[in-house]
């Protein structure tokens, strides 16, 4: 064991969206001394509008993400500063006790070392914690169309579950090229009966899979597109390298999304086929000490409100795993 400095931390939230606020919220509550680095560059910072947020429907994104802030730093356990993780070093053996001297940190979870680059004007820091939550979010690659960034978040959308009800029964547009853009498809269409998927392309696709769209009433367009059309009232149609237009009113698409985890990349953690971390029910990834919650952990992007309930249900963990409770009197 080590002795505690003052500067330690119990817990460092790496993020600062709906997962990394609500496990920190409820990490303050059970006074814990919690700092949450936060870049300040959110996935979802395109969406003037969020849906599904029980209480807060049809509030946009960044109200949501200051809300969460004010109630987190009213605590006076809570720490926030905007900055840049860019490592993350184990300094203890995986199931070392902690800290001496320190009656809350009993159990048996790791020593780790952070370094972060400050931003806006913050100082850099370099802290040390028992544990670290991963809520870093995901980087969004979209498909390579010149327009697609202009319409993103304000007529195309990524989340069919946050805004697929604002298309009902409207003609709308699903691009993709990812094997899984047809399962996508299945479950756009419960929203609409005027869909077309475009593939650009791209062999996403089997023919058993159009043969069951078609059946449902969808649309696959295989040819390559070259641009979205719209203006400012939105989007109006997809335009093919051949020439033709095809009317839509809206639609989705789905990026490739990549983990943001570089800081975290000494730990070995273990992932899914698809560069998601892989955690129990409990948000424990394969490193003892290190958590992760939102949209960083197998399925992947999830709506704000259930990114929200697993940060506070890692929190929990968090904070018996410190005092040492065994999961079997976790009740």
């Amino acid at each position: 064991m080590v002795q505690r400095q003052p500067d330690d931390y119990d817990v460092v939230v790496v993020g600062a969206g709906p997962a990394g606020l609500s496990a920190g919220l409820n990490l303050v509550r059970a006074r814990r001394r919690v700092l949450v680095l936060d870049s300040n560059r959110p996935r979802h910072s395109a969406t003037l509008i969020s849906h599904g947020f029980l209480t807060r429907d049809n509030t946009p994104p960044h109200e949501l993400r200051k809300l969460g802030r004010e109630e987190y730093l009213a605590y006076p356990e809570a720490e926030h500063q905007l900055a840049r993780v860019t490592s993350i070093t184990a300094l203890a053996e995986p199931g070392e006790p902690v800290y001496s001297s320190d009656t809350h940190t009993t159990g048996s979870t790791g020593l780790f070392e952070i370094q972060a680059k400050g931003i806006n004007g913050q100082p850099d820091r370099v802290v040390r914690t028992a544990t670290v939550l991963l809520a870093t979010g995901l980087r969004e690659e979209l498909p390579q169309l010149p327009s697609i960034r202009s319409f993103y978040g304000m007529g195309l959308f990524s989340c069919v579950a946050c805004d697929g009800y604002e298309y009902s029964d409207r003609p709308i547009a699903l691009i993709g090229e990812t094997s899984d853009i047809a399962w996508r498809a299945m479950l756009i269409a419960q929203w609409s009966d005027h869909l077309t998927v475009f593939t650009n392309g791209a062999d996403a696709v089997t023919p058993g899979q159009e043969a069951r769209l078609v059946e449902r009433g969808v649309r696959i367009e295989r040819r390559p597109i070259a641009d979205v059309e719209g203006d400012r009232e939105g989007v109006k149609g997809i335009r093919l390298v051949e020439g033709d237009v095809i009317e839509v009113s809206g639609g989705f698409v789905r990026p490739k999304w990549h983990a943001q985890l570089e800081c975290a990349a000494s730990l070995n953690l273990d992932s899914d086929g698809w560069g998601l971390l892989t955690v129990d029910r409990d948000g424990r990834t394969s490193h003892p000490g290190i958590y992760a919650a939102g949209d960083i952990t197998s399925p992947g992007p999830q709506q704000l409100i259930v990114a929200a309930g697993a940060g506070g249900r890692v929190a929990a963990t968090i904070n018996r795993d410190l005092i040492g409770i065994p999961t079997a009197h976790r009740r």
